[in-house]
Parts: C-alpha cells; sequence; structure tokens
C-alpha cells in the first residue's frame, strides 16, 4: 500500500483518497470500516490543509493503530487459579482443534501446567485429533465417546483438573455451522455448567476465525458473542495467503481483543498479537 505514498507528484486530493480506500478495501479491510478510515484523514487533512504525503501516511497509522487500540498490550493474562479455564469456539475448519493444541504448547513452554478437554463431541476425527497432539506434547487430555454430552466432557476436565492443580484447562468445543441453534444452545449450556463450579468460568472464551473467510467472520463474530460474550479472538492463517485486513474490521465492529495470531501449521507458529508491527505489514 505504501507505493501509493510514494509516487511522483503526488496530490493529496480526492482522487489520492479514493484510491487509498480501495487499497483498503483489497486488503480486506471492509467498506464501513474503510469509509470511516478515509472520511476521518479527509476531516484532517481539511482542517489543516495537509500537502505532504508523509503525514498522511502517519496519520493513515494513527487512525489503523486507534481501531486496534484495545489490542494493544493487551495479551492474555493467565491469573493464578487451578484450573484457570480457556474455552476455545469457532466454526469448523478455522483450524480450532489444532488451535487449542499450539495454546497448549505455548502454555507447557512457559512452565504451566496443562490439560486439554476433548468438547468437539461432534467430531469423532476432532477427538482423536486431540489425542494424537496430546501425546505429541505430553499434555493430559479428557475426553469422552463421540456424540458425548460436551458440557459433561468440560464438566469432568475441570474437576480432573482441580484435583491435580492443573493450572490452564483448554477446552474445544465443537463447530458447526454458526447458524445451527441447538449448536448455540450447547455452548451456552458449556458455559452455564461451567459457572456452576466457578461464577467466573470461563475465564477467558477465544473466539478463532479464518483471516480469509472475508465477511463470514463478520457474522461468526456476531453470533458467538451475542450467544456467550466472546473475551478475545484468534486469526488463524494469516501466512502471506491472507491479506489481513479483516482483523480491522472484526476489531472495529466489535472492540474484542486480539489475543494470537497463527502463521502456519507448527505447533510455534502461534504468536502474540502486536498491533503496531502488524499495521507496518499491512501498509508495506
Amino acid at each position: 500500500m505504501k507505493e501509493i505514498f510514494f509516487k511522483d507528484n503526488v496530490k493529496i486530493n480526492k482522487k489520492f483518497l479514493k484510491k487509498l480506500e480501495e487499497n483498503l478495501l483489497l486488503c480486506d479491510v471492509g467498506f464501513n470500516t474503510s469509509k470511516k478510515i478515509i472520511s476521518n484523514l479527509n476531516k484532517e487533512i481539511c482542517k489543516k490543509n495537509i500537502l505532504d504525503e508523509k503525514i498522511v501516511l502517519d496519520m493513515l497509522k494513527t487512525q489503523l493503530l486507534k481501531i486496534l487500540k484495545v489490542s494493544y498490550n493487551n495479551n492474555l493474562k493467565i491469573k493464578k487459579k487451578y484450573p484457570f479455564l480457556i474455552l476455545v469456539v469457532g466454526v469448523n475448519g478455522v483450524g480450532k482443534t489444532t488451535t487449542v493444541g499450539k495454546l497448549a504448547w505455548k502454555y507447557k513452554n512457559q512452565g504451566k501446567s496443562v490439560m486439554i478437554a476433548a468438547g468437539d463431541t461432534f467430531r469423532a476425527a476432532a477427538i482423536e485429533q486431540l489425542k494424537i497432539i496430546s501425546k505429541k506434547i505430553s499434555v493430559p487430555l479428557v475426553s469422552q465417546h463421540y456424540k458425548a454430552d460436551a458440557a459433561s466432557v468440560i464438566f469432568d476436565a475441570i474437576q480432573s483438573a482441580k484435583n491435580k492443580h492443573i493450572e490452564v484447562l483448554i477446552a474445544d468445543t465443537s463447530g458447526r455451522l454458526h447458524n445451527n441453534k441447538n449448536f448455540i444452545s450447547e455452548l451456552k449450556k458449556i458455559v452455564r455448567v461451567t459457572k456452576k463450579i466457578d461464577k467466573n468460568y470461563p475465564d477467558e472464551i477465544i473466539l478463532v476465525v479464518d483471516s480469509s473467510s472475508g465477511h463470514n467472520v463478520i457474522k461468526q463474530t456476531k453470533v458467538f458473542n451475542d450467544a456467550i460474550n466472546v473475551t478475545g479472538t484468534i486469526f488463524t492463517k494469516l501466512d502471506g495467503t491472507s491479506k489481513g485486513g479483516m482483523i480491522f474490521n472484526v476489531s472495529n465492529k466489535f472492540n474484542i481483543p486480539i489475543r494470537y495470531i497463527c502463521t502456519g501449521e507448527n505447533k510455534e507458529d502461534l504468536h502474540k498479537f502486536d498491533s503496531k508491527n502488524f499495521v507496518k505489514s499491512i501498509l508495506e
């Protein structure tokens, strides 16, 4: 995107702002968010009679960082309790189950005791996948049979984690279509059941979304947030195939902190979200 700022004889006018808006849209920033950014820039340019493209670029950076302000230095903090419960939600195909494994490995690598709950009982493959992952990273897994009651699985996992003084319990959940009413009811039930053990449970509800899914991300975020109050997000598949601009759209609309981003399939590819570096990468 930077190239539009440093062409010969750049003129800061309506045509320039229109081109900038088109670039934001091409980066998947979204129509309403792009309009908001350009409108704010235009007001400031007119007010201060700005003609220098370098100043406009700095103003754009400021606008983008302002949208991401809820995520700035707002990484997930694991409180000292047994266990700290992280509920991981999201639709099928976004990399949710593998993300559970990456989180487990990350916290174990930080010296914390970790347990996984196989709460996606709707997919037998998800249970088997977590069995393989948990064995590979040497983290205990609580699971039941295919189509078992997910709330029961997670309830048992909490009790087991308490008895073993586990610090972090990460619970996978089913990821059926986000417009499935039974599926949403199941998630609400899981939250209700955990609150019977601790009124503050879950300590964190992380929504995993595929950054290359375009405007479906907005629909998914709304459904999950309306149902169970999402407290953080993880964006997957930010490995060069995605433009990543959807992050601004979600942040602008829902103001939910971005906890991590995934940039690949390996367990090491889960990274804390750095808003300054992300804005820099978008503008390159």
